[in-house]
């Protein structure tokens, strides 16, 4: 038996077997379990990021203001802020994927809730509850120069083998 006619069908079947999408890095982005009717799941907890950037109101968007990025659906209040969004989602994303920026800073990915949450120098950064909320009020700037030097090192990998 020649093994190049044993081989080449084998290839060919994994090559087929490959996903056709590119593969998301794990947990790039904190987000709800379940889909929204738009099929992918729900970042920033369903609150409007740009309401929350532009006016520091924690306002809850609509299903019928949806845009998705990366994958991740955002719901916004108004028509005007779903179009603001997709003419510029960089500037009204939540920093960290939408993790607490505390646990990024510590090399951790945390729930971040919206409750929790701060605008700084037009960013949107959100944490895991008061506690840690308050932890960060108590050095901002080097709780985000951390966090900064931290998210490319974990942003690409699960939340549970941090």
């Amino acid at each position: 038996m020649n093994l190049k006619t044993v081989f080449s069908p084998l290839i060919l079947v994994a090559l087929f077997a490959l996903p056709l999408q590119p593969v998301m890095a794990a947990d790039e982005y904190n987000t709800a379990s379940g889909l929204t009717a738009v099929g992918a799941p729900l970042g920033l907890h369903g609150i409007d990021p740009v309401a929350f950037v532009k006016l520091g109101n924690r306002q809850p968007g609509i299903a019928q203001y949806t845009a998705v990025h990366d994958n991740v659906a955002y719901y916004f209040q108004t028509k005007e802020n779903l179009k603001a969004f997709k003419k510029n989602p960089q500037a009204y994303l939540p920093q960290n994927g939408g993790y607490c920026t505390f646990g990024v800073s510590v090399g951790k990915k945390f729930d971040g809730d919206p409750r929790y949450a701060d605008v700084m120098d037009g960013k949107l950064y959100v944490f895991l509850n008061e506690e840690i909320f308050n932890a960060y009020q108590q050095d901002k700037v080097g709780t985000i120069d951390k966090a900064n030097k931290q998210w490319p090192k974990i942003r690409s990998k699960a939340a549970e083998s941090l």
